[in-house]
């Protein structure tokens, strides 16, 4: 499904594509629209008896009552889209109960597929190769610790995290579900996302592979992510790591980070 929809972002990548604005100003376009269709269409006729959120679609709270919820993102990071970049990905979670036990998220410029299930390891696999499994770093250091950020979403809070922890290796992409695959494979070490630009459907699936691959993703208190609360964004932020470092960046960090909703 992933794929599919890759196909026809990556159909529409580059064109003249109308540019409508959401209620809460983010952009949306035909490639969001058309992916959130086609994922949509196929998760109903293939499991017709699990929930359903996504980001293109409103929010009927019928995901409460059910134990299988599957959370889409057909077009996480459409700015970058829009811009013409890379940086943009189809993601895709499934939550069983409260746990994160399915994850894919697709690069479609690249052709890069990340892929996860609860218990079977993390993978990623170019084009038609062969899927490799991945690990997250084993780095315990935090002076050496190599961040991934937002490019679009970047707030001065992410340099006062850098200086915090005395990080000077920083690389920007769009997607939330890439900056967790970058961690996964072990090419990253941290993301922190310190207010409540990001969604359920930005968590559910990259959680996934991050766990698989050993890695750990909380809020910035070290709490797990509320995925059966009402709220759909992550208002306390995100913290996601290789593991070993999470204990003490959230200790480190505590003090820009203090109880209540994350703040900018």
């Amino acid at each position: 499904m992933a794929k599919k929809a890759g196909a026809r972002i990556r159909a529409l990548h580059g064109g003249e594509l109308a540019v409508e604005r959401k209620i809460d100003d983010s952009p949306v376009t035909q490639a969001d629209r058309e992916a959130n269709e086609l994922i949509v269409a196929a998760i109903a006729k293939e499991f017709g008896d699990d929930g359903i959120l996504s980001e293109e679609l409103p929010d009927d709270g019928s995901r409460h009552g059910r134990t299988r919820v599957w959370m889409i993102d057909p077009l996480d990071g459409t700015k970058d889209f829009i811009r013409g970049r890379d940086g943009f990905a189809v993601m895709i979670g499934l939550l069983v109960g409260d746990e994160p036990s399915l994850g894919v998220v697709y690069q479609p410029m690249t052709d890069k597929l990340y892929f996860a299930t609860r218990g079977n390891g993390a993978f990623v696999m170019i084009g038609e190769g062969t899927a490799v499994q991945i690990r997250v770093s084993d780095l315990e250091d935090a002076a050496r610790i190599r961040m991934v950020a937002s490019k679009s979403h970047r707030t001065p809070t992410i340099d006062k995290v850098r200086e915090e922890l005395g990080i000077s290796d920083e690389l920007n992409i769009g997607s939330v579900g890439l900056k967790l695959g970058l961690i996964a494979e072990g090419a990253r070490d941290l993301y922190v996302n310190p207010g409540g630009h990001s969604k359920l459907w930005d968590a559910c699936g990259p959680e996934a592979i991050l766990i698989e691959a050993g890695g750990r993703m909380t809020d910035v208190h070290g709490e797990r992510l509320a995925y059966r609360g009402q709220e759909l964004g992550n208002v306390r932020g995100l913290i996601a790591s290789n593991g070993h470092l999470h204990d003490e960046v959230v200790r480190r960090l505590a003090a820009l980070f203090p109880p209540g909703p994350a703040v900018e």
